[in-house]
């Protein structure tokens, strides 16, 4: 598609009496027009044309309406091509994302010897650092479904410490020198996490608060490497249609840094920040209140209550089908979550729990329910909601809490979930269209880098039910799918509203910001085989361009 832009001398030309009718039009500095627009409104309205001044639209309508009402110095002709809000990701790890890119890319490995070859690839790029990282890898994508041990990575780095991250960040492989400096031994114990042990030895497999031991030890990056990683991260979302995006689980520092980026406009993608709930954190947000600007919203806490289904860390309210005796674990005490729970009710910001299993979800449930008492406008959220029991569905109706689900979770677990659930249990996980019928709403995301960045793919997988393959035929429990309606809107407007934000952005709409995407295909009408191939040509933030395709 060639989207055309034009540059209109506005001024002179209404200087001229044959020009004379140009005055009584409004000025405006961007009109789009003959597009197919999805407003995304509140009858899901389509329009032609839109007209955006000082970086918010200002009305909208047909493409003769728009165009005989105002005058532009720039105009964008859509060429008939789909045009919708800027996508929003409800939950994302953003500027982890950034600095993974720096780190092995283990993601879609098919084995631990090619994980391996990965790593040693890339310790020949990066010969000087300090440590080796990686992540992305899956043993649930191996011939040997089985965690692997860290023998050969003793051999082959025997004074450099490594890690390799698990694709879901809650079990990690670590060789002998980094557990050595994070003075790991056999026997250890500690609360919401487990170093494996076979054999009276160390594997080099650590699982949730485990994990945290070794990366502890790793050297933050300095200013100018965590600046990189985000402007190389926005570079990447603008690419896929992300104006937005809620990044789960910041420290003051790093928030800091990203409003001082965004002040110097060299940061424009929009970011509701899910703070962690350090010392410090608490104690200047807590004195200090809700921090917002324009793009920046600091309004929650991003609580860990359980790990992940993948290396069996979950929560469960009965024992792993494929683990007799063994039930997950949470990461703190009940005592810890409810004592948080208090905390942020009493100042005012919102708790946003990941919660994984049958299990943990119970417990956040009735302990948001213990403060929120019934219906209320707190928008307290559970992160994932992968596995609900059916006896607590309601309970995110009754208490108005938002589940924030990642669609692509369902695509990615389908071929495994079954194992560790049983086939009785499965039957309520990833359950996006019961979930959304308890409040009406539901908010999309993709919890990148464990997912793929794109939000057509988490589109496709909500509608479809399917993987890139188009596997399983007919979809994965398709009584839970959603229409493309509902999907539009879990990645535009009902995320925005899941941060209190649906009055400023998530929606072509008068007086909102001028934060939209342009498309090569029609999201709502291209078959689903053909979704994840649709290309996003054209991003505008705050009605300035930001990425365009090359053709």
């Amino acid at each position: 598609m060639k989207n055309i832009i034009r540059t209109l001398l506005a001024a002179a030309l209404c200087s001229g009496f044959l020009f004379s009718s140009c005055t009584r039009k409004h000025a405006a500095d961007l009109i789009v027009y003959n597009g197919n627009i999805y407003t995304v409104n509140e009858q899901f309205g389509k329009a032609e044309a839109f007209a955006v001044k000082d970086g918010k639209i200002v009305a909208v309508g047909t493409t003769a309406d728009i165009r005989n009402k105002y005058q532009a110095s720039e105009e964008l002709d859509a060429e008939g091509e789909s045009v919708y809000p800027g996508f929003i990701d409800a939950h994302s790890h953003f500027y982890r994302y950034g600095l993974s890119l720096q780190s092995a890319d283990l993601v879609g490995t098919t084995s631990f010897r090619e994980v391996v070859q990965q790593v040693v690839a890339h310790r020949q790029r990066f010969s000087e650092a300090d440590w080796v990282t990686g992540q992305g890898w899956d043993q649930n994508d191996w011939a040997v479904k089985e965690f692997p041990t860290k023998d050969t990575l003793d051999l082959l780095f025997p004074d450099t410490p490594l890690i390799l991250t698990r694709i879901d960040g809650h079990a990690a492989l670590a060789n002998q020198k980094a557990m050595d400096l994070a003075g790991i031994k056999p026997g250890d114990k500690l609360v919401g996490g487990l170093i494996e042990v076979k054999n009276g030895r160390l594997t080099g497999i650590l699982i949730d608060n485990a994990v945290t031991l070794v990366t502890n030890k790793i050297p933050a990056p300095d200013k100018e490497e965590q600046r990189q990683a985000l402007l190389q991260a926005q570079k990447n979302c603008f690419a896929v249609g992300l104006t937005s995006l809620a990044d789960a689980g910041l420290d003051k520092e790093t928030v800091d840094l990203i409003d001082a980026m965004h002040q110097q406009e060299e940061l424009q993608i929009r970011i509701y920040a899910m703070l962690n709930p350090s010392k410090e954190n608490q104690d200047h947000y807590f004195k200090n209140g809700i921090y917002k600007t324009d793009k920046l919203n600091v309004r929650s806490f991003k609580i860990y209550s359980d790990g992940a289904l993948g290396s069996r860390g979950a929560s469960l309210l009965h024992p792993y089908h494929d683990r007799p005796g063994h039930y997950g674990f949470l990461l703190s005490s009940e005592q810890e979550f409810r004592d948080m729970a208090a905390l942020l009710y009493r100042h005012g910001f919102q708790m946003n729990t990941h919660a994984i299993g049958d299990s943990a979800n119970r417990l956040l449930l009735d302990i948001y329910g213990s403060l929120l008492g019934g219906k209320n406008d707190k928008r307290w959220r559970i992160e994932h909601a992968q596995v609900v029991s059916p006896a607590d569905l309601a309970k995110f109706g009754s208490f108005s809490i938002v589940p924030s689900v990642q669609p692509t979770h369902a695509t990615s677990d389908m071929y495994w979930a079954g194992e560790r659930l049983g086939p009785e249990r499965l039957q309520h996980a990833y359950s996006y269209k019961e979930l959304l019928q308890q409040n009406g709403y539901l908010a999309l995301g993709s919890d990148f880098p464990v997912e793929d960045i794109n939000p057509v793919f988490g589109f496709h997988a909500a509608v479809a039910r399917q993987d890139a393959k188009q596997f399983p035929a007919g979809g994965f429990q398709m009584n839970n799918a959603l229409t493309r309606e509902e999907a539009l809107r879990g990645m535009t407007l009902w995320a925005a509203k899941a941060n209190f934000e649906e009055k400023e952005k998530g929606s072509i709409e008068p007086g909102k910001f001028a934060d939209f995407v342009i498309t090569d295909r029609d999201l709502m009408t291209v078959e689903p085989a053909q979704m994840r191939d649709l290309k996003v040509t054209v991003t505008y933030v705050n009605g300035k361009r930001v990425y365009q395709a090359q053709e």
